[in-house]
């Protein structure tokens, strides 16, 4: 009981304790160090002295006293001892600029244009979304020796260029606007398929990013970006009710039982997608990557079953996607999509020219798989079930390449 406790707590208090620590101390690093801190405390001392009435409260005082402790340590220097003394201050804190809630301000803080865009990415989800520096590494196809460089390196950059916590201005935030939304987008995926651990699904993580969705809506109310990444996120997750099996195995689309989706997210999703479609008909700037991806879940989601899918407009779509973003995965999205319409030895030679970039990649490996097996062959097939298999992490993910292995003649 203790143990899902801490598991809950972690859960619902890491990005908000981060976001208050940062806020509170202006150092990513003290701010990082203790909210982990607090972490190992509450599993230390929890089990011995119970689990408190406010873990919340508990952790985010023991989280304070952490980094207290440590500026005091470094106190030879006047501006790391005034910070020191931040706990005795009972003054109001100064103003925070537009955006008012510590979290999404803590990620437009990490996406500050002195970092690369993935840096900042990689950054945000390690703050925000607690995700383990092995976990963003598999997001990004990455070594995580690479990873823990790069994030490393961001922090220093951060204190280096002495970025406040109190930031951004207004006319800083369409500057960081992509990094932003790369960032709520990823930390959306990895909740809809965890890439590590027990949990097929982190709810925690995919409600955090539809949350902070929901706000930027409301800070930009106009921005075509914006809105069609909280409508493809809404429309996501209205299928996750259905996306794993009672027995734990991942259900892919054209198997899931669509009365089970979402009703609700489904309605708001189509709204916000009918409001972008009237802006740009009135004249207003075309579609962008989110928009279109909206749009493509919007077409598997209007079909009454899988086979009645519209596979050519998907297509279409993708082919207006690869010109905004030719990344080999949204190539590989495409190229699945092409088998639907050409046939699976079309989709297959498309899917063969990303074998260098997505060697790693494990649904590159699945898609091969499956198209392989509606070709006849069964060995190739099953290779590439082993290879998706080895490299898949999330347990239902694994499952499901695994009986569809199994399934092979011969």
């Amino acid at each position: 009981m203790v143990e899902q406790a801490i598991s809950r707590a972690h859960r619902e208090e890491w990005a908000r304790l981060v976001a208050r620590l940062a806020r509170r101390f202006g150092d990513l690093d003290v701010t990082e160090e203790a909210t982990a801190e607090a972490f190992a405390a509450a599993a230390e001392r929890w089990p011995a002295m119970g689990v408190p009435p406010n873990p919340g409260g508990w952790l985010a005082t023991t989280a304070i006293r952490k980094a207290i402790d440590r500026l005091r340590r470094e106190s030879q220097r006047d501006a790391k001892h005034r910070a020191a003394q931040i706990v005795y201050d009972d003054s109001p804190p100064g103003t925070t600029g537009p955006v008012e809630d510590d979290r999404l301000r803590l990620v437009f803080i990490c996406c500050h244009p002195a970092l690369a865009l993935e840096a900042r990415v990689a950054l945000t989800l390690r703050l925000l979304g607690g995700l383990t520096v092995a976990e963003i590494a598999r997001a990004f196809l990455v070594q995580e020796t690479t990873m823990a460089r790069r994030i490393t390196r961001a922090k220093a950059k951060i204190t280096a260029a002495r970025i406040p916590y109190r930031v951004p201005r207004a006319d800083d935030i369409h500057e960081r606007l992509a990094g932003v939304l790369a960032v709520v987008y990823l930390v959306f995926n990895e909740g809809y398929l965890a890439s590590a651990g027990g949990e097929a699904v982190r709810v925690d993580l995919t409600d955090e990013a539809i949350r902070l969705g929901r706000l930027l809506r409301t800070l930009l109310p106009g921005d075509g970006e914006v809105t069609g990444l909280l409508a493809l996120m809404l429309l996501t997750d209205a299928r996750r009710p259905a996306r794993v099996s009672r027995t734990g195995e991942l259900v892919t689309l054209d198997e899931q039982d669509r009365g089970a989706w979402d009703r609700a997210l489904i309605a708001e999703g189509r709204a916000l997608i009918r409001e972008r479609v009237e802006a740009v008909a009135a004249g207003g700037d075309p579609p962008g990557r989110y928009q279109l991806q909206a749009a493509i879940t919007t077409v598997h989601m209007d079909a009454p079953c899988a086979r009645d899918t519209d596979w050519s407009t998907i297509v279409a779509l993708y082919g207006r996607l690869v010109l905004l973003d030719p990344s080999p995965i949204v190539r590989l999205n495409r190229a699945v999509a092409v088998a639907e319409v050409d046939g699976p030895t079309v989709g297959l030679a498309e899917i063969d020219r990303l074998a260098e970039a997505l060697a790693g990649y494990h649904a590159y490996h699945a898609a091969r798989a499956d198209l392989l097996r509606r070709l006849g062959r069964s060995g190739d097939s099953r290779a590439a079930y082993d290879q998706a298999i080895d490299l898949a992490a999330n347990p239902a993910e694994r499952a499901y390449l695994t009986r569809r292995r199994d399934q092979l003649a011969g």
